[in-house]
């Protein structure tokens, strides 16, 4: 078998496997590998050190796999449609007030539209630099299923498009999660996904090394390297036809494929994810300061929630999609075709305050095989705190005041902070 026909063998593959893209980059250093280790010692990757071990591995696929050839990069796209809740389903007594408009992506009514060789005019989605961008692992994208992906692009303007899902208003929710933990870890089935490919290449006479974000690669200089989309100016891989709800996946290889060519970046002159965030933690287009991101500070921090941030965070209790939703490339986003990535019912028919009640056993329980897992108790109910002391009412203060009472410091700070700010809004 070519090394052509192996690849279209690959791609048929992970296709069948529910991929909604697969490209090849050669694997060679990382483009943007100096603007990296300058972003890493400027410390903006806060707590992370996993981040800054061993940086020219993390820069460098043949060092983490001697002999490597090439890159195989994969997007599985995520999006659930505009709400993890049915539609009949009444708000908790414990809800908010009523919360902003948020930017949710709407997909199309009546599936993907006819497909278009049209490109948008240059004056606003032109190609332009990429300069650097880093993995976010504690904040992931993706887009559309493989089967049914649509070719028109976004508008050529700086407005947002009229039927997106960046304009619809959902119905009232008591809080906000991460779209990519509403259910079940993605590690886990995509995992399972990439062993087929890895014992599919193997029969070939490769060796490789597969990840979920959980290696030393910077997947999205590769993907871009590859056209899998380009570098954000969130610091988010977008894709032309995927928008940003997909997660991306890679495997080094030592099999010489052949590799596709690098895609433009359409970003143009549009700004709205870097307008969206509420921290201001894209401080440059494509320089985003970690510690400043609500991502970091509900998932990857494990210390208190400095005070400066804790108002922005609003009903957010487990990362943050604001510069997801507010990218105009979801227009076409389509539900995908993967159950796992549903909305969990047991997770989201709760109110704020009853998460205040969990105890270590009935947290892992409630959050069995989710990413929300993996924070623990301490932290998961800091966010509680943090959201409640944002949104939440009189009401929900002697669960604050019980929460006041925890073992745990982590808790009763964030649980005092919260009262406070309930008391002084009423």
């Amino acid at each position: 078998m070519t090394p052509a026909m192996l690849k279209a063998a690959l791609i048929a593959q992970a296709r069948a496997l529910g991929f909604s893209d697969c490209r090849i980059a050669p694997a060679q250093p990382a483009a943007h590998r100096a603007l990296f280790e300058q972003w890493l010692a400027e410390g903006k990757h806060g707590d992370m050190a996993w981040l800054a071990r061993t940086p020219e591995r993390r820069t460098d696929p043949t060092l983490v796999l001697p002999g490597a050839k090439s890159v195989i990069l994969l997007a599985l796209n995520y999006y659930q449609g505009g709400t993890p809740y049915p539609q009949d389903q009444s708000s908790s007594d414990s809800s908010s007030p009523e919360r902003s408009e948020s930017s949710e992506a709407q997909r199309a009514k009546d599936g993907p539209p006819p497909p278009s060789s049209t490109e948008p005019p240059p004056s606003s989605i032109a190609p332009s630099p990429s300069p650097p961008y880093w993995e976010r692992r504690y904040s992931t994208g993706s887009g559309s299923p493989a089967t049914s992906i649509p070719s028109a692009p976004p508008p050529a303007s700086d407005q947002p498009p009229s039927t997106t899902v960046n304009n619809s208003k959902p119905p009232s929710t008591p809080f906000r999660i991460a779209r990519y933990a509403w259910n079940n870890d993605y590690h886990d089935l995509i995992e399972s996904k990439l062993r087929t490919l890895t014992d599919f290449l193997t029969a070939h006479g490769g060796t490789q090394r597969p990840y979920v974000d959980t290696g030393p690669v910077l997947e999205r200089d590769f993907a871009s390297l590859a056209g899998l989309g380009w570098g954000g100016k969130s610091t988010m891989q977008i894709h032309r036809h995927l928008g940003t709800w997909f997660f991306l996946a890679d495997i080094l290889t030592t099999l010489d494929l052949p590799p596709d060519a690098p895609g433009p970046d359409r970003c143009g002159t549009c700004t709205r994810c870097i307008t969206a965030c509420p921290t201001q933690a894209i401080t440059a287009p494509r320089s985003l300061d970690a510690r400043r991101c609500i991502s970091y500070l509900t998932i990857e921090s494990k210390g208190p929630i400095p005070i400066e941030f804790r108002r922005a965070i609003g009903d957010r209790i487990y990362g943050c999609d604001s510069c997801l939703d507010a990218c105009p490339w979801n227009r076409h986003a389509q539900t995908s075709h993967e159950a796992t990535f549903q909305a969990r019912t047991t997770i989201f028919q709760h109110t704020l305050r009853d998460f205040l009640s969990l105890t270590d056993d009935t947290f892992r329980a409630l959050f069995a095989k989710s990413p929300i897992k993996r924070i623990k108790r301490p932290a998961f109910l800091r966010n509680i705190c943090v959201a409640l002391g944002n949104v939440g009412t009189p009401a929900d203060l002697p669960a604050l005041e019980a929460a006041a009472q925890d073992e745990h410091p982590l808790i009763t700070e964030h649980a005092q902070w919260a009262i406070a700010e309930i008391r002084s809004r009423h």
